[in-house]
């Protein structure tokens, strides 16, 4: 399966913090990347899965790259880790700095315009954390 034929992923809404982020994986800083729960349900998306691959648009809508999802966990937001933190390769030093750029993009007018509503954020907020891979050559399996 070629990258046209995956789903899309978009990270957060075209300009320069998508093109930092499409960046960081393809230097490899980036491993990691986390949605809210509360957007795919408004969608009616279901949750990746573990095996799943992508190919993530940069802000032209062009593919940048193709990634397979190697874990996904829908955990609170107080689970989060430094580590998992450190993956998402935005500079993180700890999950405090993650945790407060999650609540503000979380909360963006984007978001909130998309929901209907600005989203309520807390410790008990269920977010949908994913690490995954680089995938070098789409059509070569594993």
């Amino acid at each position: 399966m070629g990258h046209q034929d995956l789903p899309a992923l978009e990270l957060a809404f075209p300009g320069p913090e998508r093109d930092r982020g499409v960046a960081a994986i393809l230097s490899g800083q980036k491993t990691a990347l986390t949605g809210l729960l509360e957007i795919y349900e408004h969608a009616g998306e279901t949750v990746p899965q573990t095996g799943q691959r992508f190919s993530v648009l940069d802000s032209e809508g062009y593919s940048a790259v193709t990634i397979e999802l190697v874990d996904v966990r829908v955990v609170p937001m107080k689970e989060i880790d430094d580590d998992f933190a450190r993956a998402e390769g935005r500079g993180y030093a700890d999950v405090a700095q993650w945790r407060k750029a999650h609540e503000e993009f979380f909360r963006s007018d984007g978001v909130s315009e998309f929901l209907g509503r600005t989203p309520v954020i807390d410790d008990a907020t269920l977010v949908v954390a994913e690490r995954f891979r680089v995938v070098v050559d789409p059509d070569t399996p594993g």
